[in-house]
């Protein structure tokens, strides 16, 4: 078999290049490892910046999304009881889209289904072969048939533990990390979101985070030490912590219920550079991890896709390679910016092991200044609701 592009990784942004090369004419064939019922299992976040909803449209893939998802004009700010609002719409002039990442994928599976799309599920044993040559080709097996995949360009979409990343040789590249030591106790109920805008709460006994994905489906946050796990927190428990990181006014109309999932991710930062060798490309989390507190995740692998399919575009309708040339370039710049506001806002919200009296001063400080200032505000809307492509 033979395609144009190869696309290795089902998720959000594998799908998203997928269908976006499609109807410009442009071949793909999308591997992936897991069946299609996992990967819609898999519970994500649900923030999309104005960018990352516009090219969802312009891949015929939001409709739905439009129906059904909430738009959000800003977010509030707490610490230790006193809240305030960050108007992004006031501030600078645009929304964010609450809509959950699951949702997301089913909507470009849907998509990819209606145009007839190839994505191979069970994909396994997966190499990548040939990379700096005019004819790179993937290899992987379906029940453990051998397959043979030629193609002109190599997609990596499918995450931090996936083997595109690997198929760089290790002096080529060069990675970036910064392990938090904390993570998010998180779990979602079947009950009303306690705000209709997300609520950043900084607290002494470390961060919490009330958001949602629709009325009726809320997803709640706490931060917890590194050594907890989920059999350690009955619902019963976390909704009690919940409560006391709120403010009081917030957590006396809090709906609480059963939870239907509770999962405990670790927080870090991760960047590989560059992200390009010869034919292969690399997209999202097999590129970049950023922390959830800045909702950046989905976002950087949305515009990840839209550099490269601009790029690839130009390549077959034009027979130009400046677009792929300048691709991990241009990523890569809007990464660090993503990275860096990222960073400010897990360091201004969450209770470090160790801080001084000093650190949490200057926390309670970048909190005032955006509660008073408005340029301040202005910088944090800008960031939040996605810089420009």
């Amino acid at each position: 078999m033979r395609t144009q592009v190869a696309i290795i990784g089902g998720g959000p942004s594998g799908l998203l290049l997928s269908q976006l090369l499609n109807k410009a004419g442009i071949a793909t064939v999308v591997l992936e490892r897991k069946s299609r019922d996992y990967v819609l299992s898999r519970i994500r976040a649900g923030v999309l910046e104005t960018g990352a909803a516009d090219l969802i449209r312009a891949a015929g893939a939001g409709t739905r999304m439009d129906r059904e998802g909430h738009l959000h004009d800003g977010c509030y700010l707490a610490s230790n009881g006193r809240m305030f609002h960050v108007d992004f719409k006031g501030s600078c002039g645009k929304q964010v889209m609450v809509y959950g990442q699951t949702e997301v994928t089913k909507d470009l599976y849907d998509a990819q289904d209606a145009i007839g799309a190839t994505v191979i599920h069970g994909a396994e044993e997966v190499a990548l072969h040939d990379l700096t040559s005019d004819a790179p080709y993937v290899s992987y097996t379906v029940n453990g048939a051998a397959h043979r995949l030629g193609c002109d360009f190599v997609a990596g979409c499918d995450g931090f533990h996936g083997v595109s990343r690997p198929s760089m040789p290790a002096e080529v590249r060069r990675e970036y990390e910064k392990v938090y030591p904390f993570g998010w106790l998180g779990i979602l109920s079947r009950t009303p979101p306690v705000e209709h805008e997300l609520i950043y709460a900084a607290h002494d006994r470390g961060f919490a985070l009330a958001s949602m994905r629709h009325a009726m489906l809320s997803r709640y946050y706490i931060q917890v030490p590194l050594t907890d796990t989920v059999e350690d927190w009955s619902d019963e428990a976390f909704w009690a912590e919940f409560r006391r990181r709120m403010p009081e006014a917030v957590a006396a109309r809090l709906v609480t219920g059963p939870s239907i999932e509770k999962s405990i991710a670790p927080l870090r930062s991760f960047v590989t550079e560059p992200m390009r060798w010869g034919r292969l490309f690399l997209c999202g989390d097999a590129a970049h991890i950023v922390p959830p507190t800045g909702a950046k995740g989905l976002n950087l692998a949305a515009s990840d896709v839209h550099y490269l399919y601009e790029g690839l575009v130009q390549h077959y309708r034009q027979n130009q390679s400046a677009g792929i040339d300048a691709y991990s370039q241009r990523a890569l710049a809007r990464i660090w910016q993503a990275m860096r506001f990222s960073w400010s806002l897990t360091t201004m919200m969450h209770r470090f092991p160790g801080a001084s009296d000093y650190d949490r001063r200057m926390q309670d400080s970048e909190l005032a200044q955006l509660e008073t200032n408005p340029v301040a505000r202005r910088l944090m809307a800008e960031n939040y609701t996605g810089l420009p492509y």
